[in-house]
């Protein structure tokens, strides 16, 4: 496994017109050869989604276009506003490669980088989503909420447009995400399926959680309200959290109350057991 470090994706100066391929891109590109013959009815396939492509960039422009794409709007113009985005803001690739090694790192069932590229859900409707709050910065509010939908359609997860996204964010199996349009997640973060960050009332202005670096989110955890999970703390499956939580602290029940001791890197080690003391 490759370390946990932020890549660019775009090939590195190696002399003029040369280039060594960053480790993430160029893992990807070798696992996708190793199954394009393990498995030859998916060789088209991998060659069309990796292999076809000079960079990560690409690869991954391709990658959404061809599943956000329909009759409303080609798989061409999805990956042309893409391109758009990642020309625009390099950041949003390398939040890209960061969400990646997140997935490698710290989900047991992920056996190479093909997974969370081609098929994991949580992955994909991220990367659409910070397409779609690239467009939201730029005042492009149809189109954003248009990527939107579509995620909702495809992914079942349902992320407002408007809220920003730190990077190594893993969303494992993520059905059933709804996110607000004044959340905040922060760096490092993990969520399970299930989980709401989601306002109280009617109140058009800052109504959602602020999620800060390194916390995880259980599955069907609720974060209700503009309140704020501190860094490093843990949320607990099931829990309905309606106030803040204090950095490095382990919360469950309904409503959420502190359980066990501090906790560290709980995004990391996606330890979701409390010591409560019975």
């Amino acid at each position: 496994m490759t370390p946990s470090r932020t890549f660019t994706g775009e090939a590195e100066p190696n002399g003029p017109g040369a280039g060594a391929a960053a480790p993430i891109w160029r893992r990807l590109r070798f696992e996708a050869g190793q199954a394009a013959e393990r498995e030859p009815t998916l060789a088209s396939y991998l060659n069309a989604t990796v292999l076809n492509h000079d960079r990560f960039s690409a690869a991954l422009c391709y990658q959404l276009a061809q599943k956000a794409g329909g009759p409303d709007m080609s798989a061409l113009q999805v990956r042309e506003i893409c391109e758009q985005a990642y020309a625009s803001d390099p950041s949003i690739v390398a939040a890209a490669e960061r969400d990646m090694q997140a997935v490698l790192d710290r989900d047991p069932a992920t056996r190479s980088t093909l997974q969370p590229f081609l098929f994991f859900k949580g992955f994909l409707a991220l990367q659409t989503h910070r397409v779609g709050h690239w467009l939201w910065g730029q005042g492009r509010e149809t189109l954003a909420f248009f990527l939107q939908s579509r995620t909702s359609e495809l992914y079942a997860v349902d992320i407002h447009p408007a809220a920003p996204f730190g990077s190594g964010v893993f969303i494992d199996h993520a059905t059933g995400i709804v996110i607000g349009e004044t959340a905040r997640v922060g760096d490092d973060v993990s969520m399970l399926h299930g989980v709401t960050l989601g306002g109280t009332g009617k109140v058009f202005t800052d109504r959602h959680p602020k999620i800060e670096r390194g916390v995880l989110l259980g599955a069907g955890a609720k974060v209700l309200g503009a309140i704020t999970v501190g860094e490093e703390a843990r949320v607990g499956s099931g829990s309905v959290v309606l106030t803040d939580v204090p950095p490095r602290c382990s919360v469950a029940g309904v409503p959420a109350r502190p359980v066990g001791g501090a906790c560290a890197e709980p995004s990391k080690t996606m330890d979701q057991t409390f010591d409560t003391g019975i």
